[in-house]
């Protein structure tokens, strides 16, 4: 027999944002870490396999965050009132300095690691800082945690303090150094990650676009978040039509796998841009509203077909639990509406399949109970009177808006509990 797991429970997930598939009181079957099926009752072929009963509680695909800085996770909730380049220039570059230091990098990322892996997030896309020791060192501590990421050494030659900023051919160098040392990995793997447009030079925008060719490694990095970026992008790249073509000249732009994070103020050429190249956007509401970005306009990408997952954006954002990402996307949903009633506001189901399995769809068959998926999960618990008395779905709904990790009793990987 293969590597086969039986999970009893309630099962709640999304094959489509418009709405949720609920096994009450079944068996989840996994073999090799994959979802072989649901059952009512224990299929005669699986008995005598391993049983992990979890009564009356909830389980659910875990968490998939497609945008968030480990190197920022000590700053959460601090310059909260400062826009986003005042915000960066007098915090955040400080800080991510310390990461040359591997013995504070092993620490600070450990830290980091065991808050993301505690909220639920199985599945996440993070920036580290521009020190290569330092990334090194964030790979290590997520090997060790067994779950999947792409992990990025941020890229960044000018338009940042001496400090932490390199030469062109010191960033490419470490770049190609960890591609090459952990491309290989099964869940933590490398991605091409140029901090923003305008902390790169075109060499080392280029040098990046042609690593991620070669190698044929997904990309990362930002997008159109706020006014003030977008003018500098402008005045720094005078050649280029606007702030995607910047990227996508540079084979950072779907030419490979790519997320780029907010995306609020794209033309109309980028959004077809986005559409044509397959990008997945990263929304992330509470970043968006801390540094005053302003707010994507969720619903009419969707109508649109573009792809969107949701980011937490630690530090920008303050909370890293994937769960406050789903609401905050749709109370600023519901700010749009009361400007316009046509932009309908998400449903409780379209921020859960943003955080599942859209953002999974990145990593692959990630972010649902379908057949051949990896068996990502969360077990949750919540008060026996809430149970009682309430459906699965609001059960789910309550986790969302109110639950935390402390809600949270069992998480597996590819079917190993973590």
């Amino acid at each position: 027999m293969k590597n086969v797991l039986i999970v009893k429970g309630h099962f709640i997930y999304t094959k489509t944002p418009e709405r949720f598939e609920v096994y009450e009181s079944s068996c989840l079957v996994s073999v090799d870490g994959k979802v072989e099926g649901i059952y009512p009752v224990i299929p005669d072929r699986f008995k005598g396999c391993p049983v992990h009963d979890y009564g009356n509680r909830l389980v659910i695909p875990g968490f998939v965050d497609l945008h968030l800085h480990a190197a920022q996770f000590f700053q959460s909730g601090i310059g909260m009132t400062k826009q986003l380049l005042d915000w960066l220039s007098d915090y955040t570059f400080d800080l991510e300095r310390e990461f040359q230091n591997r013995k504070f990098a092993r620490e600070a990322y450990t830290c980091f690691a065991e808050k993301l892996v505690a909220c639920g997030t199985l599945r996440a896309c993070i920036f580290a800082s521009s020190s290569t020791a330092g990334t090194e060192e964030l790979f290590e501590v997520l090997k060790e945690k067994r779950i999947g990421a792409y992990v990025g050494k941020v890229n960044m030659d000018r338009n940042a303090p001496d400090f932490i900023i390199e030469t062109t051919e010191e960033s490419l160098r470490g770049t190609k150094y960890l591609i090459e040392k952990y491309q290989g990995e099964n869940r933590v793997k490398p991605i091409i990650t140029p901090r923003f447009a305008p902390t790169s030079t075109p060499e080392l925008l280029k040098g990046l676009g042609d690593l991620a060719v070669k190698y044929d490694l997904p990309v990362q990095s930002h997008l159109s978040e706020n006014m003030d970026e977008i003018r500098w992008v402008q005045d720094l790249f005078k050649g280029a039509k606007n702030y995607s073509d910047v990227y996508f000249k540079n084979n950072l732009f779907g030419q490979t796998k790519t997320v780029m994070a907010h995306g609020i103020y794209l033309d109309d050429d980028e959004k077809a841009l986005v559409k044509k190249m397959d990008l997945m956007l990263a929304h992330c509401p509470d970043s968006n509203i801390n540094v005053r970005s302003g707010i994507m306009p969720v619903r009419t990408y969707l109508d649109m077909g573009i792809k969107i997952g949701l980011g937490s954006d630690i530090a920008g954002g303050h909370k890293i639990g994937l769960n406050e990402a789903m609401v905050r996307a749709i109370q600023l949903s519901k700010l749009l509406n009361l400007e316009n009633d046509k932009l309908k506001p998400l449903t409780v189901s379209e921020a859960f399949y943003m955080g599942t399995k859209s953002g999974g769809s990145f990593f692959g068959k990630i972010g649902s109970f379908e057949k051949k998926f990896c068996f990502d999960a969360l077990v949750l618990e919540d008060d026996p009177m809430i149970a009682q008395r309430y459906s699965l779905e609001d059960r789910l709904e309550k986790f969302i808006y109110a639950g935390d990790d402390r809600n949270i009793c069992a998480r597996y990987v590819e079917g190993k509990k973590l």
